[in-house]
């Protein structure tokens, strides 16, 4: 790490498997020795160049499992906080198989049927504190000895509807990702849900801010709808980065480029300015995957670099895809250019 390279505080937001892909990837570089005693294994191979990580995650979802648990037992749904939860622990790879095992539907479990077994984790620590579930998942984090600190975006429950492009409204967040409209508009009620002031905190204290990659409106406008939030990042003095999906989304984003999605964000908070840069994949994809994804509508979101600087925002591009089964981000690269990106000058 350069002499003049300070330990950073940094600020995730989003939701689904895009936030806990990118945690993979900003975990290696956080410092979990105590003050003033640097261990030389503290990071994964890397410079320590995180004092403090911290995930906001939305909690929107009301489907499979974490929908039920909501219903029947009216907790916040663990489903994202649960994917995070792994993606920081220190024995990941035991802990993501552990916490993804769902029991099975064969009917000789009925009422753990579908349940994964983390969803039922952060539910029994749930009531162990009282029906408070973000302090359920600070105990989970403090049990697994995460590398980081997991907030929920707000701490009440809410709900979504979503105004499609033909007028009609769609109730739930199930229901809108399985409409085959394009949302024009997406809501949270209650309007007011308050932001956790911890979560607060961070995005304050931050000197760097993260927001995606992810669903654009399930995952990412979520957590913008929580009142305080986007006026807090607005607000923030840390390097703001948008990162952009791979490609589009049926229903969220068909046909947008990457600048229509920072608008899109835009107009869910009121004009905010809430980025100074926008990291983007330039990288080609292998025809397998983009006919495997065309099937189903998506292609690569084109990336309009001259737009994107029209709106303020600094375009730092790079190879950042990851090829398996499906398109991921590549995480320790992404993380890699975040870490870079915080060395730059203002000028740069």
């Amino acid at each position: 790490m350069p002499a003049s390279a300070k330990q950073l505080r940094v600020v995730a937001i989003g939701g689904g498997t895009g936030l806990s892909t990118l945690l993979r990837g900003l975990k290696r570089y956080v410092d979990t020795a105590d003050a003033g005693e640097h261990d030389n294994n503290a990071c994964l191979n890397v410079p320590c160049r995180i004092r403090k990580l911290s995930a906001l995650v939305t909690v929107t979802d009301d489907g499979g499992s974490s929908g039920r648990l909501r219903e029947d037992l009216q907790i916040l749904p663990p489903g994202d906080v649960r994917n995070c939860v792994a993606a920081l622990s220190e024995d990941e790879q035991l802990l993501t198989k552990l916490f993804q095992y769902r029991f099975p539907s064969d009917g000789t479990m009925h009422a753990l049927s579908g349940h994964s077994f983390g969803n039922l984790f952060l539910a029994a620590l749930t009531a162990i504190h009282g029906g408070d579930f973000a302090k359920a998942v600070q105990a989970s984090s403090h049990i697994l000895a995460a590398r980081g600190n997991i907030y929920p975006a707000t701490n009440s429950p809410v709900t979504l509807s979503a105004i499609m492009e033909d007028g009609s409204v769609v109730h739930g967040e199930t229901n809108i990702t399985a409409s085959r409209h394009r949302i024009a508009e997406l809501r949270m009620h209650p309007s007011d849900a308050p932001p956790m002031q911890e979560a607060l905190e961070a995005i304050q204290e931050a000197d760097l801010i993260t927001v995606g990659p992810g669903s654009l409106f399930t995952s990412l406008v979520t957590n913008l709808l929580v009142k305080g939030i986007p006026e807090a990042i607005a607000a923030s003095k840390a390097k703001r980065v948008f990162i952009g999906n791979l490609m589009t989304q049926a229903n969220e984003s068909i046909g947008l480029t990457a600048s229509e999605h920072m608008e899109r964000i835009r107009s869910h908070t009121n004009g905010l300015q809430l980025f100074d840069f926008a990291l983007l994949n330039t990288a080609s994809i292998s025809p397998a995957l983009l006919q495997h994804y065309a099937s189903g509508g998506q292609q690569p979101i084109e990336n309009d670099l001259d737009r994107i600087r029209a709106m303020g925002v600094t375009p730092v591009t790079g190879s950042f895809a990851y090829e398996g089964v499906v398109l991921r981000h590549d995480y320790d690269r992404v993380a890699d250019a975040l870490m870079d990106l915080c060395e730059r000058e203002p000028s740069q």
